[in-house]
């Protein structure tokens, strides 16, 4: 018996665990993956991309769609102490302050910044806008690699603005990115938040754990049922249950535990606890175009920092209010498969990564079995949105701009992927072949007051008590950034809200 059972050790979940933890609460963090604090992979900052399919993730896919080449995506989450923070980019990016306006009363960006401010332990130092002594170490890199110095005085050539830092008041232009990088080693949601209070005596961890359902007492959540050892166990808690699982495992915890669209509890064959129409739908991700390759005069050397070093934030359109496209450099050949064995890419080469951080395609996800670990169907439907498709054909033709100037003239020797200039159906045909994800899953039980909402503005599960959700599900319009430092101020501000309501 805790007081509380956070499921999911996350950008979220961790960020929750110690605030309860701190507050004196008696907490159980069940975490489905193990531990990985000795394991070499996590901690190499370079090495994040071979880590998909791996022991560390949950290994799902996306659904293939024509408007992607009926390609299947690999969504690498991580399944393991701190989730996808072990696993993913390092990138710390809260994307523009209006972004959190449309997210609902209390959650404008004003409301936001202390949480973000509380977790930060930035190393440019406290101000207005960033905050030092908080659980995540946040650094620049100390010695860039020359491409991502190129990428960010090729766009001052091209005339988009050089900024100091892509969190501060402005995020339209280049800059050096933001890494959670700590000593040369990655620093993860379980190495600021967990950590230091593995000793708690008011903190227990459960690794290795699934959790199969949400336990109820009439309309209450009083625990979970959960795999330990191969074997079922019910842990109980006396004030509720926190769901930070993530985007995917989150909406199918909650159907596996009665709360979904009606219509498909039925197909299930599981019975309806609460008739929630918005479980699994609003999902959203950036659609990134994996990736622009270009020949290079002479070999990359050593990786760096985490492969890229540089963010590049800037306008489809001039009119545009604010950038809708994001790029990043990588120290070395990328691409999806589909690219990889469309074009000849032997030989010295680097990379640029351009995504769409504005888009207007929403999908779903499906659970398709009532086993824990069935088969889901889950679907961002990429380009499915016509106004999608123009800003990413734009993207391609200014990374291509964006090689020639005078910034690369050391590094950019020709095309690669794609190999030449291209007409505007090419150009399309290119943009569906390279289309993948920016591992942004978000929004499958978002918050609102609306029929659709699945939790409240305080993250309560709507129609049960004691039940709340603390990840990338709840929000309702992804922002123009990496997920992971949203996600963290979501389970900063969780904490409070359920010290509040419980």
């Amino acid at each position: 018996m805790a007081d509380y059972l956070v499921i999911g050790s996350g950008s979220g979940g961790a960020a929750v665990t110690r605030r309860l933890v701190d507050a004196g609460a008696e907490v159980c963090l069940i975490e489905a993956g193990p531990a990985g604090w000795d394991a070499p992979e996590l901690a190499d900052p370079t090495a994040w991309v071979r880590l998909a399919k791996g022991r560390y993730d949950w290994g799902h896919d996306y659904a293939p769609t024509p408007a992607v080449l009926d390609r299947v995506i690999p969504i690498p989450r991580g399944r393991v102490l701190g989730g996808s923070s072990a696993t993913n980019a390092m990138m710390w990016y809260r994307g523009a302050p209006a972004d959190y306006d449309s997210w609902g009363e209390g959650w404008g960006f004003a409301d936001c910044l202390p949480a973000f401010r509380a977790s930060e332990d930035w190393q440019g130092g406290a101000s207005a806008l960033r905050g030092v002594g908080g659980p995540l170490k946040i650094s620049r890199s100390a010695d860039p690699h020359p491409l991502a110095l190129a990428m960010i005085a090729g766009a001052a050539e091209m005339g988009i603005p050089v900024i100091d830092d892509p969190n501060g008041p402005d995020n339209h232009g280049a800059a050096l990115a933001n890494l959670n990088i700590a000593g040369g080693r990655r620093w993860t949601a379980a190495d600021g938040y967990l950590r230091p209070i593995l000793s708690a005596p008011n903190l227990t961890l459960c690794l290795e754990s699934r959790v199969l359902e949400v336990l109820f007492a009439g309309d209450r959540a009083c625990g979970v049922a959960h795999l330990v050892g191969g074997q079922r166990v019910e842990t109980m808690a006396s004030r509720g249950v926190i769901l930070c699982a993530g985007a995917i495992e989150t909406p199918r915890l909650l159907t596996l535990s009665g709360i979904a669209e009606e219509a498909e509890l039925r197909r299930l064959s599981l019975p309806c606890r609460v008739a929630a129409r918005g479980v699994g739908q609003n999902l959203q991700d950036h659609p990134l175009l994996r990736a622009l390759n270009f020949r290079a005069k002479r070999p990359m050397g050593p990786t760096r920092d985490n492969g890229g070093g540089a963010i590049l934030n800037w306008k489809s359109d001039p009119a545009l209010a604010a950038p809708d496209l994001h790029a990043f450099p990588i120290q070395n050949r990328s691409g999806v498969p589909a690219i990889i064995d469309h074009y000849r890419l032997s030989g010295d080469l680097f990379a640029m990564g351009a995504g769409l951080m504005r888009s207007y395609s929403r999908g779903y996800l499906r659970v398709m079995t009532a086993e824990p670990d069935g088969p889901l169907e889950i679907q961002p439907n990429f380009l499915a949105d016509p106004r999608d498709l123009p800003p990413l054909m734009r993207a391609v033709r200014d990374m291509m701009d964006l090689a020639e100037t005078p910034a690369f003239d050391d590094l950019f020797e020709g095309f690669a992927a794609p190999d030449r200039r291209l007409n505007d159906a090419d150009l399309e045909t290119f943009v569906r072949r390279a289309c993948s994800t920016f591992f942004h899953t978000c929004g499958t039980a978002r918050m609102g007051s609306d029929p659709d909402a699945v939790t409240n503005l305080r993250l309560a599960v709507h129609g049960v008590r004691g039940l709340w959700v603390a990840d990338a599900s709840v929000i309702p319009t992804i922002p123009t950034c990496n997920t992971h430092a949203p996600v963290t101020m979501i389970g900063e501000r969780a904490a409070g809200f359920i010290l509040e309501d419980s």
